[in-house]
């Protein structure tokens, strides 16, 4: 599993890792029950805090993404990935009502609006 961290994102390290750890399950490229690297071992190879890489994983947990066994680690969950989608079509749907009203009282119109949707559509996954 690869991650890559940005000093420069506008997401703290903690969620860049647990969104690129969630992204690689989405994708199927971590099956259910495969152990995840450790908190320290994953921490050590950012070069990060073992807090970031534990919070991280915590999140993933809540999320329901991957399970914690005592003394044995972290593996990935089985899990629904329709409801995971559905709650993804949710977040995206209030991020981009939060752009929306920016570009508004930013004076792009309706039609500059539907450009960006559109150009950002088009480009490659």
């Amino acid at each position: 599993m690869k991650i890559l961290l940005s000093q420069q994102s506008d997401k703290s390290i903690y969620e860049q890792i647990a969104e690129q750890i969630k992204n690689d399950i989405l994708k199927g490229n971590s099956p259910p029950n495969e152990a995840l690297p450790s908190i320290r071992k994953l921490a050590k190879e950012l070069q990060v805090s073992v807090i970031t890489t534990k919070k991280a994983y915590e999140k993933l947990e809540r999320e329901g993404l991957i399970y914690t066994r005592a003394g044995k680690g972290c593996f990935v969950a089985e899990y629904d990935n329709e409801k995971i989608k559905s709650d993804l079509k949710f977040e995206i749907q209030r991020e981009l009502k939060l752009l929306r009203k920016k570009a508004s009282e930013s004076g792009i119109s309706k039609s500059e609006w539907i450009d960006i949707i559109r150009k950002i559509s088009e480009e490659e996954f």
